[in-house]
């Protein structure tokens, strides 16, 4: 992060951030405010990560073609649009066209990875991309609770503040990185094949012994972690009985507890453990996180609810670099881009997967998400044990 390139970019990553986390914590309550069932709240939340699996292999792509700078601008700039149209919803349609313009513009994260894959050594990227998760995290600890006050001072059955907010920071983002961040690719590969075919993209890499094994884990992670996310929101308020404002103030602490790990200890754990041993204990701490959320009750909701919010941060500091950090270093030099927007994709069927599995299984008891979540997790240890003999085997 010494480089002013990723310093920028990290800015860039947390202001973008800050305009995805303010929506968050707001999402689901709002959805059912307009007169969605709770299978409809993760069918409304689906289409954003839909649309980040069409295009993310495209901006990946596009990038390896054409350079990181211009397909970041272009992707913040539609993401800033796609909140100006949120902050007009007032019935589930506007809300649906919102969300899926978002989606289209949000699946940059692949060509921010590509960024820092072309500044960094091997040895030295999976401490950057740490940076990179911390920037989302910090994000999270200001955008959840911006959010939460926002929807209190909005319109009623309105979120127009909401909106307002996180377009305008998207265009704050679009004219720092305008000025501010150079290109990072050296060689623009024009010949590189260009098409929408993600399926083909996706079984292509699946086919790859080791890469599967990566693309299935965080697959499984992230479908956990979306059955966790919209299920808590709900939860949280029908249960435990929190506000909006006090809904954000918890987000912001899975916020505070991700940016400390992501941004002091990542590059420590991976110096100690290596990538693969780091992914076994996220795994580990995903599933207990998980399966202490539901059962906390309102007496016990502090501190055991945050014990298991702080596990699941930690996981996600030791599961997202780690397993970025190991597809970036097992893919074809000359298709970084495209390999990381192929696992940003898969990533965005997971997301599609988990948020509207989490509506239909909160609907029979809010206690299902999360101990589900966690048993699928357990089942990922089969995953890298497998990526691990196979590493050594080719090695070897």
């Amino acid at each position: 992060m010494k480089k002013s390139p990723l310093f920028v970019l990290f800015v860039t990553i947390f202001i973008d951030m800050l305009g995805f986390g303010i929506i968050i914590p707001i999402l689901p309550i709002f959805t059912k405010e307009l007169g969605a069932q709770d299978y409809q709240v993760g069918l409304i939340a689906m289409i954003f990560p839909i649309m980040n699996f069409l295009f993310a292999p495209f901006w990946g792509t596009l990038s390896d073609r054409h350079g990181r700078r211009p397909i970041m601008l272009l992707s913040i700039f539609i993401t800033g649009i796609a909140y100006f149209v949120f902050a007009q919803a007032n019935v589930l349609l506007i809300l649906f066209l919102s969300r899926m313009l978002s989606g289209i513009g949000s699946a940059n994260i692949s060509v921010a990875q590509a960024y820092i894959t072309d500044v960094t050594s091997p040895e030295e990227r999976t401490k950057s991309l740490g940076f990179l998760g911390a920037a989302f995290g910090i994000g999270f600890i200001i955008g959840p609770s911006l959010g939460g006050f926002l929807k209190s001072i909005s319109s009623t059955g309105t979120v127009d503040w909401v909106g307002y907010v996180a377009s305008a920071m998207c265009f704050v983002n679009l004219i720092m990185a305008y000025f501010l961040l150079p290109e990072s690719l050296k060689e623009k590969k024009k010949n590189l094949p260009f098409n929408f075919k993600v399926v083909t993209g996706i079984v292509t890499e699946l086919k790859k012994p080791l890469v599967s094994h990566l693309l299935w884990i965080n697959f499984i992670f992230i479908t956990a972690f979306m059955l966790m996310q919209i299920a808590c929101s709900l939860m949280w308020k029908e249960v435990n009985g929190l506000n909006e404002k006090e809904i954000g103030y918890v987000f912001g602490f899975v916020g505070v507890a991700t940016a400390i790990v992501q941004g002091l200890l990542v590059g420590r754990m991976v110096k100690w453990l290596g990538e693969v041993k780091m992914i076994y204990y996220g795994i580990f701490f995903m599933a207990i996180g998980l399966a202490i959320l539901p059962i906390t009750g309102n007496r016990f909701f502090m501190p055991f609810e945050f014990i298991g919010l702080a596990l699941i941060a930690l996981a996600n500091g030791c599961l997202t670099p780690g397993i970025t950090s190991l597809l970036s270093k097992f893919a074809n030099p000359k298709e970084v881009g495209q390999v990381l927007g192929v696992n940003q994709s898969f990533g965005s069927v997971a997301r599609a997967a988990g948020m509207g599995l989490s509506g239909f299984l909160y609907s029979f008891n809010f206690h299902i998400p999360f101990l589900v979540g966690a048993a699928m997790m357990l089942t990922s240890l089969f995953l890298i044990a497998a990526f691990e003999r196979k590493n050594t085997t080719l090695q070897g």
